[in-house]
């Protein structure tokens, strides 16, 4: 039996006929189907063209079958797709804006009038340009404290010692400043200083007031009574002051002297840098209310105490026996002094009561200083 597998179909099958009982029978025709697929069937279905369509609605079914097995509800699954879509983006901008940043950095690192990199020429690898980032926004930390020093001088102050052992008498010479810094709108300052001696604040002194200057003469002294065995735990203290008529002083610098470091064997004079004054928290000892007026026709002045508040407990059952006192001073003397009558067992007194001052226009413009004091009364 032959099979003809290229061209031919495979013929039918004859069987011999039967032989037997019965005669003849007619022929019976056979026709098999081949068993093996051949080749060319093969290269038929290999050489089909793969349509992407099919591909991808497979890929899609799959993908959906797999969502449906997931045990979320829909909304859930877009409110998850919905954050990671946020987180990428977010992710993106910051990686953006890193970039963009180290591109401005390189910008700035950019000197020299041709537009040259002068990070480029110096041939250095990361750490050397990190070095002159650095070195383009800030010096060292020592170099930092000198630049923040000479940015807050404040100017300098000359003056004199001269201890006499004999009468036991310490001479303080304040003889001239310089180079203040302005504390005016003007640019300038009305400086006087103030002379005294720590820790007792018993004696104080101050120099006259210099008007719009930055460079005071002074040329004044103050004498200070000690012992000489005394002085060793003294400092002796003088602060310069931006005079102000209607608020109050200005600070602008102080020169501190423990007694302790100097000889006194022989006069000293010398200058110094002031130094920044320590800014101490004031004593709260309450408030006054108070009302001014001054008429130039008549050249009055017009004072009324209306009332203090919250004053400082001066008895030993907490209250007090206030009075305020008024006092005109011209150039640092006192000219009139007034006070109020005494409010007996309270921190909180009423007053309501004016006094006035005959004060001509023409000295009203010269130096005029009204000052006032709360005190309380040790009458009973």
């Amino acid at each position: 039996m032959k099979w003809n597998l290229f061209k031919k179909k495979p013929e039918a099958m004859v069987g011999p006929e039967p032989t037997g009982l019965g005669g003849t029978h007619p022929s019976h025709t056979m026709t098999m189907a081949p068993a093996v697929s051949t080749p060319a069937d093969n290269s038929t279905e290999s050489e089909r063209p793969i349509n992407k369509n099919d591909v991808f609605e497979e890929i899609k079914s799959k993908f959906l079958n797999e969502i449906d097995k997931i045990p979320l509800p829909p909304w859930a699954l877009i409110a998850i797709a919905v954050v990671a879509a946020l987180l990428v983006l977010t992710c993106c901008f910051c990686i953006i804006k890193k970039c963009c940043c180290k591109k401005k950095k390189n910008k700035k690192g950019k000197k020299g009038k041709d537009g040259f990199n002068m990070k480029n020429m110096q041939g250095g690898d990361k750490h050397q340009d990190d070095d002159d980032e650095e070195g383009e926004t800030g010096l060292t930390e020592e170099e930092k404290e000198e630049e923040e020093k000479e940015v807050e001088k404040l100017g300098k102050l000359q003056y004199s010692l001269d201890y006499d052992f004999q009468d036991n008498k310490l001479t303080v010479g304040i003889l001239q400043c310089a180079d203040l810094i302005s504390m005016d709108s003007g640019g300038t300052s009305d400086p006087y200083v103030k002379v005294f001696i720590l820790p007792d604040k018993k004696k104080k002194f101050d120099t006259k007031v210099h008007k719009k200057t930055l460079n005071p003469v002074f040329n004044e002294s103050f004498v200070f009574k000690i012992p000489y065995q005394e002085l060793g735990g003294k400092t002796l203290v003088m602060s310069v002051y931006d005079y102000d008529r209607f608020s109050k002083h200005d600070i602008i610098g102080e020169v501190k002297l423990p007694m302790n470091t100097l000889d006194l064997g022989q006069p000293i004079e010398e200058w110094r840098d002031l130094d920044s004054a320590e800014k101490e928290e004031p004593e709260k000892l309450g408030d006054i209310c108070i009302s001014l007026r001054y008429v130039p026709t008549a050249g009055k002045l017009t004072v009324c105490i209306l009332e203090a508040k919250n004053l400082k407990k001066m008895d030993v059952g907490g209250l007090s026996d206030p009075y305020v006192k008024i006092q005109l001073l011209q150039n640092g003397k006192r000219l009139k002094k007034k006070k109020t009558t005494v409010k007996k067992n309270t921190l909180n007194p009423y007053y309501n009561e004016s006094f006035s001052f005959e004060i001509p226009l023409e000295q009203m413009q010269v130096d005029f200083e009204l000052l006032l004091s709360v005190w309380k009364s040790h009458i009973t």
